[in-house]
């Protein structure tokens, strides 16, 4: 009886033992899990929540959080755009808040009004396109925008380039500027593939666009840098009482303010902002006649300089407009700022009774003021509180709030796999990366299961007298790091002219030290009798090394392959220093390059793409190597 007590007290620490040894194996594992599942959720980051950590993202299950990449990506990272388009004080877009009540009735009046306009291309921007800060990201209209080229093209970048008059050098690159239509140094450009840009924002709808408020340009880009975002530094510099910026106003027309009201308006609109928001009366003509007169002296100059046939100055009518280019919109420009006469130093000035300011949030204004006729009229329709047209926002951000609301769906699965679309089209689009790594994990793989095994054959078929030294030699290559072995290589085929070919990336690794090594231990384990029954059946060495030695040595050469495949592909250095010309890099330095310019998010979706051929190929010689161990130990 107390010998069954100890053997089964034994049994029983034995199986605790062995749940402890699992126990810690699956604590291992989850310490490998979880750096894992961070990587996974990483790879979806934008600048948003770059500093998030948690397995799951939070947008995928936070509305609030989906709702600040949403902005994020409509005003393209710009926060000086969401702050002038929103009128906001945002300091971030990680904290910007989705509006707390959205009055769809003025919704509805605002989308009507932009259906009902004729907009000037310049008076909007398409988000979606360009990542300020998560940089080389590809966002959803860039990535559109590039499949119509590509279409219209039938994937020919050349013939992109020859039409639109581009240099582009791969589909990666193709691009247009981002619109800012607000400073005075930002201009339309005519160029043919800004052109066909603006014909493609033009089909896509208003929940895709940001509108220029010039008034909240006013705000955010003029007078909060100035007087700072606290608005009572505003009120003392000003003499006023507004309890916050959202009760100053930017006035149609010089404002009846205080002096420096006055003169914050006229510097806003003499030196700051875009003359495509700058209107001059016709009360002005004389004024302007005169600063033509004065600059030209007769008027044929005039005529050849603006190429028209006037006969005399009192003939020229006011240019309300600038034009979009030109010595017309030169000389504007320069009357609007003011002109002196090198001659009598007389100052010519555009009128400032003249100037008043043309854009959407007057233009709505003016819409509502018509259909409605007052202001109390509007409030009882529109369920608002305004004391006065002149305090109607544009309601954007409720807007782009509706418009969000009605596509979380498509915005999650947007920003889940942004990042992922973005490496996979750097990798495909750009160069030969993925050619190149084919060809020289395949060329590896090859020369590796070739050369190593007719090596270690022959070390082990035959009793050769220095083979031990030559073992021992090949034994010694293992105790050297790789990065002691690239400079005689790289000087040896830089003498032998390889450098930029595949020659370079395949004869350095032609022969492995190691590889040899295990192979020749796998050939001896293997027995004499077999060979020595072929050899009498009449086998050649070929029969012998091949039909026999390899057919029985297929788990070794799977790991042999696996191996050859594994070096290759990660090799990053070594292939970066042989083969600098860009059109011979393969995978491993193409997405270095694109990580080292890149956000985060970026480097983890590569990472884990980079990782998948490698899975892969375990999977498969995995299989190999287990049947040749399983196997053998079942029978």
């Amino acid at each position: 009886m107390p010998l069954i007590s100890r053997i089964g007290r034994r049994h029983v620490r034995t199986r605790l033992l062995i749940a402890g040894i699992y126990l810690l194996l699956c604590i291992g594992g989850l310490t490998m899990v979880y750096p894992f599942g961070l990587m996974i959720a990483g790879s979806t980051k934008s600048e948003v929540d770059r500093k998030e950590l948690q397995l799951i993202p939070g947008f995928l299950t936070d509305d609030v959080l989906l709702y600040r990449k949403f902005v994020q990506s409509l005003h393209n990272e710009d926060l000086n755009l969401l702050r002038m388009a929103y009128d906001s004080d945002a300091p971030s877009f990680g904290q910007v808040e989705p509006p707390d009540h959205v009055n769809e009735k003025l919704v509805d009046a605002w989308l009507r009004f932009l259906d009902g306009l004729e907009i000037p291309d310049y008076a909007y921007g398409l988000g979606h396109q360009h990542c300020r800060l998560s940089h080389e990201v590809h966002a959803q209209h860039r990535r559109a925008f590039i499949r119509q080229l590509k279409n219209e093209s039938d994937g020919d970048l050349d013939r992109v380039n020859e039409k639109y008059g581009t240099i582009f050098v791969s589909w990666q690159t193709v691009d247009v500027n981002a619109e800012q239509y607000l400073m005075r140094r930002s201009t339309v450009s005519d160029e043919p593939i800004q052109l066909r840009w603006t014909r493609f924002k033009q089909d896509l709808g208003h929940a895709h666009r940001y509108y220029f408020s010039i008034e909240g340009y006013f705000k955010s880009g003029f007078l909060k840098p100035q007087y700072t975002r606290d608005v009572e530094s505003y009120n003392a510099a000003h003499g006023t009482d507004h309890a916050s910026y959202d009760e100053v106003r930017l006035a149609r027309r010089v404002p009846d303010g205080t002096d420096l009201e006055r003169r914050d308006w006229l510097q806003f609109v003499r030196n700051t902002l875009n003359l495509l928001w700058i209107r001059a009366g016709a009360e002005a003509a004389p004024a302007y006649r005169g600063f033509l007169e004065a600059k030209y002296r007769s008027i044929e100059s005039v005529n050849r300089a603006y190429e028209t046939d006037f006969r005399e100055f009192e003939s020229i009518p006011m240019v309300e407009q600038a034009p979009l280019r030109g010595i017309v919109a030169s000389d504007w420009e320069a009357f609007l700022q003011g002109w002196v006469d090198p001659d009598t130093k007389a100052l010519h000035l555009l009128p400032e009774d003249a100037l008043y300011v043309h854009s959407l949030d007057f233009q709505f204004r003016d819409h509502l003021r018509t259909g409605f006729e007052s202001i109390d009229r509007l409030n009882a329709a529109l369920d608002t509180t305004f004391g006065a047209f002149e305090e109607i926002p544009i309601p954007q951000k409720e807007a782009h709030y509706t418009a969000f609301l009605d596509m979380t769906g498509a915005l999650r699965w947007e920003y889940a796999t942004r990042n992922y679309r973005t490496v996979v089209a750097y990798t495909m689009l750009h160069g030969r990366a993925i050619l190149n790594t084919v060809i020289y994990c395949g060329l590896a793989i090859i020369t590796a299961l070739i050369v190593n095994p007719m090596a270690a054959y022959a070390l082990s078929r035959y009793d050769l007298p220095s083979a031990y030294k030559v073992l021992l030699f090949l034994m010694l290559t293992m105790a050297f790091p790789q990065m002691v072995n690239q400079i005689p290589q790289f000087l040896m085929l830089r003498e032998f002219r390889m450098l930029n070919t595949y020659w370079a990336l395949i004869l350095p690794g032609l022969a492995s030290g190691y590889s040899i090594f295990i192979l020749k231990g796998f050939f001896d384990s293997q027995p004499r009798e077999l060979y020595e029954s072929a050899s009498l059946d009449g086998a050649g060495e070929w029969v012998l090394f091949w039909q026999i030695t390899m057919n029985l040595s297929k788990p070794v050469l799977a790991y042999i392959a696996l191996f050859a495949f594994t070096g290759a592909y990660s090799n990053f250095m070594f292939a970066m220093l042989i083969c600098q010309d860009e059109r011979m890099w393969t995978l491993m330095p193409m997405l270095y390059q694109l990580q080292q310019r890149s956000s985060e998010g970026i480097v983890f979706a590569s990472l884990l793409i980079a990782a998948i051929p490698t899975f892969v190929v375990f999977l498969v010689a995995q299989n190999v190597i287990m049947r040749g161990i399983v196997v053998p130990v079942e029978k």
